[in-house]
């Protein structure tokens, strides 16, 4: 190669010459990027490929729409709860499980989420279900019946507490009180949700 053609070849962004996976995942940041801002309705293919920096064809060559974009970027983006807190003790182990889930849920891929669930119509809505519940409700209940099922072990819980209306519990005040409320779950709302909601609903009878 001549020493013109070596120049102006490396003279082209470097974004310009990505392949594969390096942009792929580039246009799935851009995705999260453009969902945590503009929202689901104001996301465009083209304002991905622009935050990627890359052509709108190569966006539709992977993802021929939207939503198969969106998806994989939820799924690519979405935090991973793989492990409950054991703290040795119910409260605990609670208190730090809300806490991740309040991480996930301002993290950049949790306004990304939010955006979808709030904006999509229904149908859209159904493209989604699979991904939110294989990513953030299954993994934040498995966690759940792991600490509350502990509890049991260690008698700190009622036996009968281990039904899918007390897993439910955590998430849907969190999502509802969010949701409605606008509440950014702060320390405090934390606290006052695990000691005057959930451990009345968890604590042993007393004989």
């Amino acid at each position: 190669m001549g020493t013109s053609s070596w120049t102006a070849a490396s003279a082209q962004p470097a974004s310009l010459r990505r392949r594969g996976a390096v942009l792929e995942r580039a246009i799935l940041e851009a995705a999260l990027e453009q969902l945590s801002t503009v929202g689901w309705n104001g996301l465009t293919m083209e304002g991905v490929a622009a935050g990627a920096q890359t052509g709108k064809a190569a966006v539709y060559r992977r993802w021929p729409s939207k939503e198969d974009l969106v998806a994989d970027a939820l799924q690519a983006g979405l935090p991973r709860l793989d492990e409950a807190p054991d703290h040795g003790n119910v409260r605990e182990d609670l208190l730090a499980l809300c806490r991740l889930a309040r991480e996930a849920m301002y993290s950049r891929p949790g306004f990304a989420l939010r955006s979808v669930i709030h904006e999509c119509d229904n149908l859209q809505a159904e493209r989604f279900h699979g991904v939110i519940y294989d990513g953030v409700v299954e993994p934040t209940l498995k966690l759940l019946r792991e600490v509350i099922n502990r509890g049991i072990e260690r008698g700190e819980v009622r036996p009968a507490a281990a039904n899918g209306y007390v897993f439910d519990a955590i998430p849907a005040m969190m999502m509802y009180r969010a949701k409605m409320c606008g509440s950014e779950w702060i320390e405090q709302d934390i606290e006052e949700m695990i000691d005057q909601l959930m451990l009345p609903l968890l604590r042993p009878e007393q004989g």
